[in-house]
């Protein structure tokens, strides 16, 4: 299996577009200054003044994504720890834009997929206290994924394919896959990050300031959140967030170690010209293969 690069945009996107779709659609929105952000495998960011980002999918099958953030992260912000970018305007298509596009708070932070001095003692309690919120129990209207969430059945095939592509030690990644493949599915469909990883999550001061691109947003098994534990924090870390999140489960924290070690292929075989998810899937699997029991 080849490593191959992130997906193509469809569309091209300027800030001056952007500038014009604001002042088209929203009154009082005109003059705002907008410029380039970053962009992903689904969204085009541009900064609009200081408070807010526009989201602009650049690619088709993204186009739901948005939509899903916009019917349910604002019900889903109320009770969170941290802040997440829960659409404040729904934008739609127009000048030579074609798909609904949104606006979102800007949330202050840097990625922690590049930041330094970051507090791991804290953020790991952040995040467990973090995700044990967000998982409450998802109604069954919530958006299904078919890549997150799902038995890890559904990703054998190509996780085996990537284990023998890109694994040196086969036999230790089969053994981690098996286990968690062997252990019971999720009785319990929660709501779900569905994307989590340190450059969705946000640090500011050296702790974490907010959660970032729910595009993902699902119902579906937990343990594919909590694959986040090896993408992010140090191993010394690990019983701290664990005994936060408050899920004892041994049966959970195999299929979690199962999602990390899919997730950690997947991001190492397509993200050939994305050097930071690149060296988040190389970070998964280092610490899965340096890890015991959590």
């Amino acid at each position: 299996m080849p490593i191959v690069d992130m997906p193509a945009a469809e569309v091209e996107v300027t800030a001056e577009q952007v500038s014009a779709l604001l002042e088209e659609q929203w009154e009082g929105w005109a003059g705002q200054e907008v410029t380039p952000l970053a962009f992903g495998w689904d969204n085009f960011l541009f900064r609009v003044g200081e408070d807010h980002v526009a989201r602009l999918p650049r690619r088709e099958m993204a186009v739901p994504l948005a939509e899903n953030e916009a019917r349910w992260l604002p019900s889903l912000a109320s009770g969170l720890p941290l802040p997440i970018p829960a659409p404040v305007l729904l934008g739609a298509p127009g000048q030579g834009y074609p798909w609904p596009w949104t606006l979102v708070p800007w949330i202050e932070g840097v990625s922690a997929a590049t930041a330094g001095g970051i507090a791991y003692a804290t953020c790991a309690g952040q995040l467990g206290s973090f995700l044990r919120a967000l998982h409450r129990p998802a109604p069954r209207e919530a958006p299904a994924n078919p890549y997150r969430g799902v038995p890890l059945l559904q990703r054998d095939s190509g996780t085996r394919e990537r284990i023998r592509d890109l694994v040196e030690d086969v036999e230790w990644a089969l053994h981690i896959w098996g286990l968690a493949l062997a252990a019971p599915e999720s009785s319990e469909r929660v709501w779900l990050h569905g994307d989590l990883h340190p450059h969705n999550l946000l640090i500011s001061d050296g702790i974490l300031s907010g959660v970032v691109d729910f595009g993902d947003v699902c119902g579906g098994d937990p343990a594919t959140d909590l694959a986040v534990m090896w993408s992010f924090l140090p191993a010394e870390r690990h019983d701290r967030f664990v005994a936060v999140y408050g899920v004892d489960d041994p049966t959970l924290w195999a299929r979690a170690k199962g999602w990390a070690l899919s997730l950690g292929l997947a991001y190492v075989a397509n993200s050939a010209d994305n050097s930071v998810m690149a060296a988040v899937g190389e970070r998964m699997l280092e610490n899965l293969a340096e890890d015991g029991d959590p």
